[in-house]
């Protein structure tokens, strides 16, 4: 079979670059580092002139240097516990640019710390000198040899790339960390990470045939089998400890501790490569890789074992793998969602099987669940569904860091392993010591392997508590060796566990670790700190930053106690935020997907955040810049709310942010254009000039100064204004007939329904009235009340102040949280009837029924009407189901195309839509993501490309690939106008659809009118 991708050795030459060249150091040599903490390596480094360093790497490279504050303030942390504040981050190109970069840092000292995905759990991927980052450019993958079964890959290839590349062959990559969306190749190899396949396929380092390496000295090495590529000196190191490495390395499957000097033994090839993976960048820098690929099974079953408790799933693991299983992974009902749909029990296997046909798949998947001794049992072979079960699994190492009550857990012994027959009596002893300790934790992991992954409520922030965190930790390492095991399983030791390497493998073998060291890398240049002369397990953890009293805030934070440091603590790291391409229905997170900058991910944002609060680094607090910018191009699509697997609300930071940054300073134009929306617009409708200022912006001198003057991105078309609104519209109609007797709904009249999309307003009317429902509008004036009685915010206010009520949307999402609290105290005062009595409020625009059901009660979190408020909440297809359980809709018969909003997605839930869309004959699904457009975002200056980019992920290929007959559904406002100016297609709401259809059977019926033809 031939090659796709390049051929040959294109691309490798000059890696030698300036290789031979030892350069100068700073230090004698790697016997007096010590602890590697950070006051010692900055003593030991030449760093006090960041920005000499910083030009002379600018000189001799090119690829990108960053020495700026937001460069390093993203790069201080991994998904760890520990935070470093690096000197500089370079982006290099290739080889030639590494070189560059160690023959500077050698030379002046300076660490240099090797960076894939950041999704590192041990503190591995932090480091106080220069960060090599590979995800931006050598991100390839050079070469796809499917006759050889191998490819050659960049460092910072993400694996699902390359999963991607290798499926039309039958072909994949074994290892499969859940991180695979964003993990990469690098980052794999240097922790030899495993995944849950790992049973069938082994670790990384199992599935490695070469690396191309430069040493810290920059001699470029090939790594292979038959001591290839090995350093002068490893050879004679090796054959000198040939009984140690026998008998000293612990035999199981998954034993990724230490260095794998082993690997090195004449009887397992000496394989110099393999013995590289898993050093977790100490040891050279990977420049490339050749690695090898499995054959995928055609067709794939899943075999979920229902069993009493974690332990009895433990026992049943080991006895599961000679029927050959692809995966034995495990998890109990802690980490569970409600309604996941699996089979009873308290804790469960997913047992992976496959074949070359469904049929046969199932059949090894049935004979498994008749060798298991189970509570209950259930086999899937649809592959969707099998897709929505393992997303369970995945989405544990975020759902992990919070205990069933919300408080707070954390990584540190995140995957200790034992020999798979031993893994039920080590989690009761495991469990017994976090008892004894006071501690909780929830394991999970790849029983299969014997290696569990857990997040423990560790005390982080009190002296008292991090002695404790040492204890434990001291203890559990002892626990783990009695038990035959590895202290990591999967994610290396970093800094979290290379402390206690002394207990595993006794102080001999840890002196020849650090003698392995001293080969590759003389002068200690690369990561140090991690795996020998460690840095202490309690050192630079990234709490001890943090302010130590709560701060000031406007929002409530009800799930992180009010604290808005828990809130920004949330983010730890997991980093499925930087996923290229979304999966399902998901949302998060559009501008890293337009950008793919670090800064414009929902983690990036976090860590921005983190560092102001800290006050280190980024040392203007709210006005920080810095934060703004990276803020600046998030949407506030809510998507993270429901697709971050810890819940960070990265819309509601940002609001909270801006109404910091901006108190008492000058506002962009767009605030007062976009922001104060629903005032501008209620001013119009009051004098009737609508049709005028129309006319006005369509002439373009007069439209281009409009925009210029109210910050609008010059290409964007200026929406038409409604000549009559909606509740003029509801105030001239004929009442609806008296006969119905149905529930009363109160119709929510929002800002875009009632002065620029008025038709959606009159459609829902019809669709429900039609359902037999009672509809009737919010009060136009609040009840009398005494000034007295009057809450104090609502006793003035400005002119131009909505007189109706308003979610308060625009201003939230622009920070103008004094005012937003102003319009919802004034909306709760009108809606007061309303709320007394009980009757449910209908939001046909799912950001303003989003904002009412979130952004109000967490705004107003002292006004319990607002509660009340955000609980008789339902949108469109909510009310018709629990208020009109019996109606059916009209049959549209026709299929759909379109996407789910994203607030939608996040916050309100979009089931009842589906089941009234299939009730309607609506069939297909809509696309996931977010339209770009985002309220106010896509309209902003300076946004309109990230704005389009983001329209091109989902919305507008599925718009472009949709039959002609296709309805386009857009519940949403923006949606509908993203659609119109970029597809020049007109998206309808649900309840617009349906109101036609109504009209079209009615014709129908008529003996002399219209037979109707569909809509």
């Amino acid at each position: 079979m031939g090659r796709t991708g390049r051929s040959g050795q294109a691309g490798r030459s000059g890696q030698a670059g300036r290789s031979g060249q030892a350069g100068r150091t700073s230090r004698a040599g790697a016997d007096q580092v010590g602890h590697a903490d950070q006051a010692r390596q900055a003593d030991r480094s030449d760093l006090s002139d960041l920005s000499r360093l910083e030009r002379e790497l600018r000189a001799c490279l090119r690829g990108e240097v960053r020495f700026d504050t937001a460069a390093r303030a993203l790069m201080t942390m991994d998904a760890s516990n520990y935070r470093r504040v690096p000197a500089g981050v370079v982006a290099p190109r290739d080889a030639e640019d590494v070189a560059a970069v160690l023959d500077v840092c050698r030379a002046r000292g300076v660490p240099v710390v090797a960076r894939g995905g950041g999704t590192s759990i041990a503190g591995q991927a932090t480091g106080t000198g220069v960060v090599l980052d590979f995800t931006r450019h050598m991100n390839g993958l050079l070469e796809l040899d499917p006759g050889s079964r191998t490819a050659v890959v960049q460092p910072g290839l993400v694996l699902d790339r390359l999963q991607r590349a290798a499926a039309p062959h039958g072909l994949r990559f074994g290892p499969d960390p859940s991180t695979h969306s964003r993990c990469t190749l690098g980052g794999m190899i240097g922790n030899n990470s495993c995944g849950s396949h790992s049973v069938a396929w082994g670790t990384t380092a199992d599935n490695i045939a070469e690396l191309d390496v430069l040493t810290a000295r920059g001699r470029s090495l090939r790594l292979g089998p038959g001591w290839a590529g090995a350093p002068e000196g490893l050879r004679e190191l090796a054959q000198g400890e040939l009984a140690r490495l026998r008998t000293g390395f612990p035999d199981l499957p998954r034993r990724i501790s230490g260095y794998a000097l082993d690997a090195l033994l004449p009887e397992k090839g000496a394989d110099v490569a393999r013995s590289f993976c898993g050093s977790e960048g100490t040891l050279g820098i990977l420049t490339e890789a050749v690695v090898r690929l499995v054959e995928a099974p055609r067709a794939r079953a899943l075999a979920v074992l229902g069993y009493g408790d974690e332990s009895a799933a433990a026992e049943a693991a080991a006895g599961l793998l000679p029927h050959g299983p692809l995966t034995v992974e495990g998890m109990a009902a802690d980490l569970v969602p409600p309604g996941a749909g699996l089979p009873g029990g308290g804790a469960w296997l997913f047992v992976e099987t496959g074949g070359h046909t469904r049929a046969e798949a199932r059949a090894r998947a049935e004979e498994i669940v008749r060798a298991a001794d189970v509570v209950d049992a259930l086999v899937v072979t649809d592959p969707a569904a099998q897709r929505t079960l393992w997303r369970i699994r995945e989405d544990a190492s975020g759902t992990a860091t919070r205990m069933p009550d919300g408080s707070e857990a954390w990584p540190g012994w995140e995957d200790c392993a034992v020999p798979p027959a031993r893994l039920g009596a080590y989690l009761r002893d495991f469990r017994a010591l976090l008892s004894a300790h006071g501690l909780r934790g929830t394991p999970y992991g790849h029983f299969g392997d014997g290696c569990i992954h857990v997040r423990i409520d560790f005390d982080l922030l009190t002296e008292a508590g991090i002695g404790r965190f040492r204890r434990f930790s001291q203890e559990l390492a002892d626990l783990v060796v009695a038990h035959g095991g590895s202290l990591s399983g999967e994610h290396g030791d970093g800094q979290a566990r290379a402390e206690l390497l002394p207990r595993m493998y006794g102080a001999e073998t840890v002196r020849l670790f650090e003698r392995a060291k001293a080969v590759w890398d003389p002068d200690d240049l690369l990561n140090p700190g991690m795996l020998v002369r460690p840095a202490p397990l309690d050192g630079n953890l990234r709490f001890a930053v943090l302010p130590s009293e709560p701060v000031d805030v406007a929002f409530g934070y009800p799930a992180d106690g009010g604290d808005f440091r828990a809130a920004v603590r949330r983010c730890v790291g997991v980093a499925k935020c930087r996923t290229t391409t979304a999966a399902g229905p998901a949302v998060m997170c559009p501008s890293f997907r337009a950008t793919g900058e670090e800064q414009h991910s929902t983690r990036g944002r976090a860590r921005l955040l983190h560092e102001m609060l800290a006050g280190e680094l980024i040392t203007d607090g709210w006005r920080s810049p810095e934060v703004r910018d990276a803020l600046d191009l998030c949407l506030s699509c809510k998507g993270c709310r429901t697709d971050c697997p810890v819940g960070v609300d990265m819309a509601t930071y940002k609001a909270e942010f801006l109404h910091h940054h901006y108190a008492g300073r000058r506002r962009p134009a767009a605030h007062h254009s976009m922001g104060r929306l629903p005032e501008w617009l209620r001013w119009i409708a009051r004098t009737r000039t609508a049709p005028l200022l129309n006319a006005l912006a369509s002439v373009p001198p007069l439209a281009a100064a409009a925009k210029r003057l109210g910050g609008i991105a010059p290409e964007r078309r200026l929406p038409r204004l409604a000549p009559r609104t909606f509740t003029g519209w509801w105030r001239r109609r004929k009442p609806a007939r008296a006969r119905s007797t149905g529930d009363l709904v109160v119709l929510w009249p929002d800002t875009f329904t009632e002065h620029l999309s008025p038709s959606v307003g009159r459609a829902a009317v019809r669709v429900l009235e039609a359902a037999g429902l009672r509809v009737t509008l919010p009060p136009a004036a609040p009840p009398r009340r005494s000034a007295k009685a009057a809450h104090p915010a609502t006793r003035t206010r400005a002119p131009l102040l909505p007189t109706r009520v308003c979610c308060g949307l625009t201003y939230v999402s622009t920070g103008q949280l004094d005012r937003a609290r102003t319009v919802l105290r004034r909306t709760l005062d009108l809606m007061e009837p309303v709320l007394r009595a009980g009757v449910p409020v209908v939001v046909l625009e799912p950001s303003c029924a989003a904002a009412l059901r979130t952004d109000l009660p967490e705004l107003l979190h002292d006004d319990p009407r607002a509660a009340r408020l955000a609980s008789a909440v339902l949108t469109f297809a909510e009310a018709l189901e629990r208020h009109a359980p019996h109606w059916t809709p009209p049959a549209v018969d026709r299929p759909v195309a379109g996407q789910t909003h994203c607030h939608q997605h996040a916050v309100l839930g979009d089931a009842p839509d589906r089941r009234l869309r299939g009730s309607a004959g609506l069939t297909g699904d809509l696309s996931g993501g977010c339209c770009g457009l985002a309220g106010d975002f896509g309209f902003v200056k300076g946004h309109f490309e990230v704005s389009r980019a983001c329209a091109e992920d989902q919305l507008l290929p599925s718009i472009r690939e949709a039959a002609p007959d296709t309805v386009i559904l857009a519940d949403g406002f923006s949606c509908r106008t993203q659609l119109e100016q970029l597809a020049g297609t007109r998206g309808r709401h649900l309840a617009e659809v349906l109101a036609e259809a109504l009209e079209t059977a009615e014709k129908a019926r008529t003996p002399d009118g219209d037979t109707g033809q569909g809509s």
